[in-house]
């Protein structure tokens, strides 16, 4: 008898003390539009792993990939809610709930790679994260997303005029339906959900993004011509609601941005392994991948920039970047 109410008052105990490391542990939910391949959910997962270790299990981050809970504009408008904690969108979504973040989207802007790290990283970066902050969205980094490039089903480009009269899907943004409109083409707003379908059905003549995307979400399989212009380095941005940043102590926010920092890190490793990685996929996979003069394709493009720096406070941003060495 007196075993089995040892028993029963350790279950309680066990019970109690687990109830209570529950009612400790906040769960921060991330939804993103990706699949569980892309370089960026695992960044994420390593990101969930290293908020853990240094929360010590106050802080957990359960992630729905594959527009599990809607689109990357719909993941925007539940953060600024409060109705979802983090997402992923690209910087070309996120200029439609932030404008200054349009000068992500404008053609041939970064010299290269270095240079583009060295912008997002550095002042001019963080101004642009502090800038949606307005909007009830907290910038905590830049994920890499490398550089945009055509892809087509049947009409090979190899120069801007090209695309003249080709139906190219984007994303939901100006910059990109002014950079298409300056090679001649058809601009074609689709949600990245539908594009596969609308690729299959000669919706569109083609889309462009990076080589992951391309290779991840199989347009391969429809699409036989990939041109690497590198038209626009369009970097993912993770974010948080200002709902619960705000309510989250000193502490806290700074396990966040510091697990977030070392995810950046990671992040940028696997995406340089998996470009490389999707393009040799897509090659075996019987599609042309080819290498145009970009410099045809910058001359044209330059009066969307041109346009853009009509504003202000976007022409002072363009130097800046310009001038950044």
């Amino acid at each position: 008898m007196i075993k089995h109410n040892l028993s029963l008052l350790l279950g309680f105990i066990l019970l109690f003390n687990s109830c209570e490391q529950l009612s400790t542990t906040k769960i921060i939910r991330l939804g993103h539009g990706l699949n569980t391949s892309h370089s960026v959910h695992k960044a994420m997962v390593y990101m969930g792993e290293q908020l853990e270790i240094k929360s010590k299990g106050k802080l957990k981050l359960q992630i729905y990939p594959s527009q599990q809970l809607g689109t990357e504009r719909q993941c925007l408008e539940l953060l600024q809610i409060g109705s979802l904690d983090m997402t992923k969108v690209s910087v070309g979504v996120l200029e439609n709930f932030s404008p200054s973040m349009k000068v992500f989207g404008l053609p041939y802007l970064f010299r290269n790679r270095e240079h583009s790290f060295k912008v997002l990283d550095g002042p001019i970066g963080k101004e642009l994260l502090a800038g949606a902050e307005k909007y009830w969205l907290k910038g905590l980094a830049y994920y890499d997303a490398g550089s945009r490039s055509f892809y087509t089903i049947n009409t090979p480009v190899e120069q801007p005029s090209d695309l003249e009269g080709l139906k190219i899907r984007v994303m939901e943004s100006q910059t990109a339906i002014d950079m298409v409109k300056s090679f001649g083409g058809s601009p074609t707003p689709i949600s990245y959900g539908e594009l596969y379908t609308s690729l299959q059905q000669g919706v569109v003549d083609g889309a462009e993004n990076n080589p992951p995307v391309f290779y991840l979400s199989r347009h391969y399989e429809v699409c036989k011509n990939y041109i690497l212009d590198e038209h626009t380095v369009l970097p993912d941005v993770v974010l948080m609601s200002t709902h619960l940043w705000n309510s989250l102590n000193k502490e806290e926010q700074k396990w966040v941005q510091e697990s977030m920092d070392l995810s950046v890190i990671e992040q940028r490793k696997l995406w340089m392994q998996s470009e490389k990685e999707s393009l040799d996929a897509v090659r075996a996979a019987g599609v042309i991948v080819s290498y145009p003069d970009k410099t045809k394709f910058s001359e044209m493009s330059k009066s969307v920039i041109e346009e853009y720096e009509q504003d202000p406070y976007l022409k002072a941003v363009i130097v800046k970047i310009k001038n950044t060495l």
